[in-house]
C-alpha cells in the first residue's frame, strides 16, 4: 500500500505504474473516493463536535432556549446516524481501491509486458554438452524410482506427486544445504505457520489480486500460504521494530501451496508446476533507505546464487521488466536455471524489493532517529524451492547409464554417497507423466 499523500502528489507516476505493470485500476475512481472520504469524514466530525457542544449547552440553557437546542440536538443525532453508514461504505470502497495501487518500479526496471522484455544481467556456468541423448527429469526420476505419479494423482488430483526413497532424501538434502548456507550467511531460521488469516495475505500483498491462487479453509477462515514470506512478514504485524536491531534477516522453511489457477494445461508434465512444494525463503526488514535496501537486495540474490553454485547448476540472472514484477515490488531479479530437458533457462528463484508496501498494509513501524514513527522496508528472495530445483539438478548431473553424479556439496547430506544409481527394473515406474 502506498501513502495516499504520495499518490495525490505523483498521479502521473502512479498511472504509469498501473499501465506498465499491466494492472486494471481506475485511478480517478480512487481519487474521487479519497475526496468523498475526506468530505464525509469532515462533515461527520463537525456534527459530532456540535452534538457534544449541545450536550454541554442544554443543561445550562434557559427555559426559552432549551426547546430549540433540544430540537437541534435531535436533528444532529439523526444526521449522524444517516452519515455513519455512508462513511463506512465510502471507507470500504476507498480501502479496496487503495489495496490495488501498485508500487512504483525503480528507474532501472525496464518497461515491458512479458519475460521477453526482461534484461539479462549475467550467465554463470555453461550448459553441458552431452555425448549421449540426455533424459528429462521425468524419465530420470521414474527410472531411479524417485517418484510416484499415478497413485497420488488418483487420490489427490492433477499436479500431485510423491517423492519416495532417495527422491525424498534428495529433496531434504537440497533444502538442508540451502538452510545451512543461509545460516552461515547470517540468516535466522524460522519454521512458521502455513495456515494464516486473511489479514496476513492482504498485509503482504497477495490479496486481493491473488485470491484465486490461494487454497482456503472456509470453516476456519484460514488460507494456505504460497510462500513463507507471508508469515515471516506478518509475525511482526502491529509491531514497532527497534531500529537498532535492523536489518532483521529471516530464512523461512515451509510447505507451500498454490492453486495454479491461471496455468490450466501449462507445464503439466513432471514437477515444474505443482500445487504443493517446499521452499526456503529469505525475508528481510531494513531501514527505509533505498541505498540500504539495494545493498540487501544484492546480498539476498548472492545467497541464492551461492546455493546454485554449490549445486553446480548453470544459470542466468535477469532484471525483470515492469510486466513481470508484482503489485508491491519495486525491483525484481529472476534467476533461471538451465534445464536440458526443456532446452532452456527456466525460473527457479526470484529476488524482490518492496519498499514500505507490505509494512504499511501490515502496520509494521519503527521509530526513526527524529522520534517519528515510519515504515521499514521489506525484501524477499527464493533461496530454493523443491521439487522444481530437482529438475536442473538431476538433468545437469545425469550419466549415460541413467545414474546421477552428485555435486560435492550434496554428498554429506546424502549419507556420503556421490553417485545415485537407477533402481532395479522391477521397481522402476513408467516415464509417462
Amino acid at each position: 500500500m502506498l501513502d495516499i499523500q504520495f499518490i495525490r502528489q505523483n498521479i502521473d507516476q502512479i498511472r504509469a505504474a498501473i499501465a506498465n505493470k499491466g494492472l486494471t485500476l481506475d485511478l480517478d475512481e480512487l481519487l474521487a473516493a479519497d475526496r468523498d472520504r475526506r468530505d464525509v469524514t469532515t462533515s461527520l466530525e463537525q456534527k459530532r463536535a456540535r452534538k457534544n457542544e449541545l450536550s454541554a449547552l442544554i443543561p445550562k440553557a434557559s427555559k426559552e432556549d432549551r426547546p430549540r437546542l433540544v430540537e437541534e440536538a435531535k436533528e444532529v443525532r439523526t444526521s449522524i446516524e444517516e452519515l455513519e453508514p455512508r462513511v463506512t461504505e465510502i471507507q470500504r470502497r476507498y480501502q479496496d481501491l487503495m489495496l490495488r495501487v501498485p508500487s512504483v518500479p525503480r528507474p532501472e526496471v525496464p518497461v515491458g509486458k512479458g519475460e521477453e522484455q526482461n534484461v539479462e544481467v549475467r550467465r554463470v556456468g555453461a550448459p553441458r554438452k552431452f555425448d549421449f541423448q540426455p533424459k528429462d527429469h521425468v524419465e530420470l526420476m521414474s527410472a531411479l524410482g524417485y517418484v510416484e505419479w499415478d497413485g497420488p494423482r488418483r487420490f489427490a488430483g492433477a499436479r500431485s506427486y510423491a517423492l519416495v526413497g532417495d527422491g525424498a532424501l534428495l529433496e531434504l538434502a537440497v533444502l538442508r544445504l540451502a538452510v545451512d548456507t543461509l545460516i552461515e550467511r547470517g540468516m535466522k531460521l524460522v519454521a512458521p505457520p502455513v495456515m494464516v488469516k486473511e489479514r496476513a495475505m492482504t498485509g503482504t500483498g497477495f490479496f486481493p489480486l491473488g485470491r484465486e491462487e490461494a487454497y482456503s479453509i472456509a470453516a476456519d477462515e484460514l488460507f494456505l500460504i504460497g510462500t513463507s514470506e507471508v508469515p515471516l512478514v506478518s509475525m511482526h504485524c502491529d509491531d514497532t521494530l527497534d531500529a537498532t536491531r535492523l536489518p532483521l534477516k529471516y530464512a523461512g522453511i515451509s510447505p507451500c501451496f498454490r492453486r495454479e489457477a491461471g496455468a490450466h494445461g501449462k507445464d503439466t508434465r513432471g514437477l515444474y508446476r505443482v500445487h504443493q512444494f517446499t521452499k526456503v525463503e529469505q525475508v528481510v526488514f531494513c531501514l527505509p533507505d533505498e541505498a540500504v535496501a539495494e545493498k540487501l537486495h544484492y546480498e539476498l540474490l548472492g545467497n541464492a546464487e551461492a546455493i546454485l553454485g554449490k549445486l553446480e547448476i548453470p544459470y542466468r540472472v535477469a532484471l525483470a521488466c515492469t510486466g513481470e514484477i508484482g503489485l508491491g515490488q519495486t525491483r525484481k531479479h529472476e534467476v533461471e536455471s538451465w534445464m536440458p530437458g526443456r532446452n532452456a533457462y527456466s525460473e527457479t528463484h526470484s529476488c524482490s524489493t518492496l519498499g514500505d508496501f507490505q509494512t504499511r498494509r501490515s502496520n509494521i513501524r519503527m521509530r526513526s532517529e527524529s522520534g517519528a514513527l515510519v515504515y521499514p522496508y521489506t525484501l524477499n528472495n527464493t533461496a530454493v524451492a523443491s521439487p522444481r530445483i530437482l529438475i536442473p539438478l538431476l538433468e545437469n548431473h545425469q550419466n549415460a547409464d541413467g545414474s546421477i553424479t552428485l555435486p560435492a556439496a550434496l554428498v554429506p547430506y546424502m549419507l556420503g554417497r556421490s553417485r545415485l544409481a537407477p533402481a532395479p527394473l522391477s521397481l522402476t515406474r513408467g516415464a509417462t507423466r
